[in-house]
């Protein structure tokens, strides 16, 4: 198997302070995102929890925050959770990811200290997904 290629320190540090920034106080599950678009701008999120245990994942706020820029593809997306376990995103998450990654979109999973442990493509991520194009829409995944 070959090594997983760390991200930049400067991406690295970004992506871990994002985690400390998240609002965890119910699950004390704190959780980051950090995404690339296709035009090499940087997006971050972190999961904002409220009293009634609804709240946002970190990947919504990262791709809210890209959509709001007016981009549309992902080109990577960064996971951290607060261990050394993995930290994959929901399955919510997963389907707002597929909604804008193309088929080389790349998922990573990080540990603790933003250290990779785990690459995910869309396909391995969400197999037989549904996507714009069963609903007769263009998809970047065709």
């Amino acid at each position: 198997m070959t090594e997983l290629a760390p991200l930049p320190e400067s991406l690295r540090q970004q992506l871990v302070a994002v985690r400390d920034n998240a609002y965890a106080p119910y699950s004390n599950h704190p959780v980051g995102a950090l995404l690339i678009s296709d035009s090499g701008t940087v997006y971050t999120g972190c999961n904002v929890e409220s009293a009634n245990y609804k709240g946002l994942c970190a990947e919504a706020g990262a791709i809210a925050a890209m959509v709001a820029h007016g981009e549309r593809e992902i080109k990577s997306i960064h996971v951290i959770g607060p261990g050394d376990g993995l930290c994959t995103p929901c399955g919510d998450c997963r389907q707002r990811i597929r909604e804008f990654a193309a088929p080389d979109t790349e998922i990573v999973v990080v540990n603790a200290e933003g250290l990779p442990l785990k690459r995910y493509d869309m396909e391995t991520l969400l197999p037989d997904s549904f996507g714009p194009e069963n609903l007769g829409k263009p998809s970047r995944m065709a």
